[in-house]
Parts: structure tokens; C-alpha cells; sequence
């Protein structure tokens, strides 16, 4: 198989995932383990992807795997602006890499995690 289990489910995984995913896009940053980094890098790659191409097909196949969360609430105009995970993904962070050929993501080792010693790292989107 090619990718890790994760010591879970395949529902509980696939939710991990698209959790893990949601924050990195909503946040542009997380910290999380060195094998759950690994796997959410792929699956962010795939999203940003799908963000590049922007037609309503891959519109819709983010927001199958994107949960519904609010990612910024501002104020323009006397008029209160909420932007979606989803709408952040194909207005903000997609465009950024459009001259870019994946790598969208890059992993920095942290110290372990106090407790179980696991490997920690911080997970975030390229400049």
C-alpha cells in the first residue's frame, strides 16, 4: 500500500485527513506528527491542484473533501465578508502557486512531543 494507516480506520483516517487538510488551508500552518504531516501534504497538493484549474468540477470535488468551515470573517465597506475554507483555497491560496509545479507544502522538524516522544513537525505552505 502506499500510504500509512495511521494506527486507524479507513473512515477515521479519511477524516483525519480532511480535517488536518481544512486546518492547513484555514490557518496556512499546523503542527502535527512526522507521519501525519507526510500523508496531509499529499492530500493539500491535491487540493491546491484542484484550486489552479478552478472550474466548477474541481470546485465541487474540494468541497467533497473540504469541510465547511469558516476561514476569515472581515469587514469591507460597512459590510461583514465571511470566506469558507473552500473559497479561501480558490481565491487566496491557489493563485499563489499558479506559476508553481507542486511542492506546495514544506515540513519542519520540531522537538518531540512531551509524553510519548513522538516526532513532531510544523507543516506549512510555501512562500
Amino acid at each position: 500500500m502506499s500510504y500509512r494507516k495511521l494506527g486507524r480506520t479507513s473512515s477515521q483516517r479519511k477524516a483525519l485527513l480532511r480535517d488536518l487538510t481544512t486546518d492547513l488551508i484555514m490557518n496556512e500552518s499546523i503542527t502535527t506528527t512526522e507521519a501525519r504531516a507526510k500523508e496531509v501534504r499529499s492530500t493539500t497538493d491535491k487540493m491546491i491542484t484542484l484550486g489552479k484549474k478552478g472550474t466548477l468540477a474541481a470546485r465541487r470535488q474540494a468541497a467533497a473533501f473540504i469541510r465547511d468551515e469558516i476561514a476569515d470573517v472581515r469587514e469591507e465597506d460597512e459590510k461583514v465578508v465571511v470566506q469558507t475554507a473552500l473559497q479561501k483555497l480558490f481565491s487566496d491560496v491557489a493563485p499563489r502557486y499558479a506559476e508553481r509545479n507542486g511542492g506546495y507544502t514544506r515540513i519542519y522538524k520540531t522537538m518531540p512531543r512531551r509524553g510519548d516522544g513522538a516526532p513532531m513537525v510544523v507543516l506549512e505552505f510555501v512562500d
